[in-house]
């Protein structure tokens, strides 16, 4: 037995080896990476294999574009960044759905992909495309590992890139070649030990403190003193900085009315006393000083300008990004990640503080005119309308999740009308708890969304409320929901299409293919229920409250995947929900 040690020692070559693959999980494991969304196959089965062994869990989608939006949205709701792996050229392709989508919405991304063998670029080799080419409108920074040795520095660079300053995408290639070649352990781990050492030092760099200039915060808060029509907007980048608790002593200490962008729902509850969503037209319209924390000026928000927003509104923009803050010039601007730059401004309101209070003329005109519309949309909602609209289902549902209590439901939405209403009547009561089509408008996000939410916060349920059209994009993903028995319930609002049925006036319904269905049309009674059934989950067509309620009570209490058919009358909605005049 000495021999033969003896002889390891002398011939370095008989010592253990690693591959490529290995190393590519090892770097992953050591740099901090829980969890990888994906598809499989040549050439990266093997990563995804030995990530697995290591400790990382792997979720197996059947699309990459699914597996790339359950990707970006655990980027956002974990603060860690997602990632993604794909194979090579087509699949890549398909994934940067998921990458171009986390560039969007500003969350930390990360995709993998396996390439060709570097010999036998540009001959013809199977799947072969030039993928740093392809993915570099969607990616903060692109690297490709053209020996094992540059594996370990190339996952710590992309790792910090995505979550430093703006989150975003950024993409790793992985050659085939490169996978299959091989270091000695020790080589390994000295690899590994740098590229940690380096992740350290470029953290250390993106995380320095916030250096606000003291003008700048005692100009702003000057400027909220000094308003007599004050309004706190924050979005999903204040979510994302947990700014939650520097919100609510800043809007609790002032007294500001506050609105929150769709999925900035929840940092403060929707029920709370200052809340101007149900009069989002007046506060926005009429303020005259808007301090915006985590959001940006862009068709969300009307892009800041008239007649939606006064044309004296004075803006103080929070962004992480100083080019978003250049590009919007508003009066005041403040750099930062939003938590750090409001604790800031509320260290310099404690120091001489105003609070505006209830009889003030603007918080008395605001919470007046919730109240007017809430108590007109109550009275919609009250009604029991079979077959069902829109409104009767979603105000059983807003209860049923309201029901659960906390930790609440993560509540994922898309499509038109759907979404629409459903941000309108769903109430958010906690942080992180609304995840829907976002900054770009994305359809088909449902399914992926759904499982990133589970997987991220296995104590809470995940509720979906998804258009037929929207649930259609990643339907397939219920397997994944039932392989991986996640507590998700996806209810589908049913109406047989793309905002409902055939919408065509007679003078357009001609020509040699009249006779085919419209453009918008699905099957009328589509069967979605009984396609999670096919994989041993729990199936519910539901076309009366009862029915719902029934359905809602009892796959809640199981927690196990479920999809409830909701039958919804085909022509209860309006063409493009909200947004006729762009169709």
């Amino acid at each position: 037995m000495a021999d033969l040690l003896d002889l390891k020692t002398q011939n370095p070559q008989n010592a253990p080896q690693v591959d490529g693959n290995l190393l590519v999980a090892k770097s992953l494991s050591r740099l901090g990476v829980t969890h990888m969304f994906g598809v499989v196959g040549i050439p990266v089965t093997s990563v995804a294999t030995r990530a697995v062994s290591l400790g990382i869990r792997f979720i197996a989608f059947h699309n990459e574009q699914s597996a790339g939006y359950a990707a970006s949205a655990f980027g956002y709701l974990t603060g860690r960044p997602g990632v993604l792996l794909t194979v090579s050229a087509p699949g890549c392709v398909h994934g940067l759905a998921g990458l171009s989508n986390g560039m969007a919405n500003t969350w930390p991304i990360v995709m993998i992909s396996g390439s060709c063998d570097q010999k036998d670029s540009g001959r013809g080799d199977f799947q072969e495309l030039d993928q740093i080419e392809a993915v570099r409108p969607f990616s903060k920074l692109s690297k490709k590992a053209r020996d094992i040795k540059e594996i370990p520095d190339c996952v710590a660079q992309v790792l910090e890139r995505a979550a430093s300053g703006r989150p975003g995408g950024c993409y790793l290639d992985l050659p085939s070649d490169v996978l299959h070649q091989t270091l000695s352990e020790s080589e390994a781990e000295k690899l590994l030990t740098s590229a940690a050492e380096n992740q350290l030092q470029l953290r250390e760099l993106s995380s320095a403190s916030v250096n606000v200039a003291s003008s700048e915060v005692e100009r702003a808060v000057s400027l909220l003193r000094e308003a007599q029509r004050p309004l706190i907007v924050f979005g999903k980048g204040a979510a994302y900085a947990r700014a939650e608790g520097e919100l609510k002593k800043l809007v609790e200490t002032t007294g500001i009315p506050f609105l929150p962008t769709p999925m900035g729902k929840g940092l403060l509850p929707d029920t709370h006393e200052l809340a101007a969503t149900a009069a989002r037209s007046l506060a926005i319209g009429k303020c005259d000083v808007a301090v915006i924390v985590g959001a940006r000026l862009n068709w969300l928000l009307h892009f800041g300008e008239p007649p939606k927003w006064s044309k004296d509104v004075k803006f103080i923009l929070v962004d992480i990004d100083k080019e978003e803050i250049e590009l919007r010039n508003p009066e005041v601007g403040l750099v930062g990640d939003a938590r750090k730059v409001l604790e800031i401004i509320n260290r310099e309101i404690k120091d001489d503080p105003f609070c505006l209070g209830s009889s003030h003329p603007w918080v008395e005109a605001i919470s007046k005119k919730a109240k007017e519309n809430v108590v007109k949309m109550e009275a919609q909602l009250a009604k029991d309308v079979v077959p069902f609209n829109f409104m009767t289902p979603m105000r059983i549902i807003r209860d049923a999740i309201l029901g659960v209590g906390s930790p609440a439901p993560i509540v994922v939405s898309e499509g038109a009308n759907t979404m629409d209403v459903g941000r309108a009547v769903l109430v958010q009561t906690e942080p992180r708890t609304r995840l829907d089509a976002g900054t770009w408008g994305t359809m088909g996000v449902g399914l992926g969304y759904c499982i990133a939410a589970a997987v991220a916060s296995p104590d809470r349920l995940v509720v979906a409320v998804e258009g037929d059209s929207g649930f259609g994009f990643s339907a397939i993903e219920v397997e994944t929901l039932v392989r991986y028995q996640l507590p998700v319930v996806v209810i589908v609002f049913n109406n047989g299409g793309v905002y409902g049925g055939d919408r065509r006036t007679p003078e357009e319904i001609t020509g040699p293919h009249k006779d085919d269905p419209a453009p918008t049309s699905f099957v009328p009674g589509a069967g979605y229920h009984i396609l999670i059934e096919a994989f041993g989950g729990k199936g519910y067509l539901v076309g009366t409250p009862e029915e719902l309620k029934s359905a809602l009570a009892e796959s809640f209490a199981a927690r196990k995947p479920a999809v409830i058919n909701v039958t919804i009358d085909p022509y209860a909605g309006a063409e493009s929900g909200r947004l006729q005049h762009k169709n």
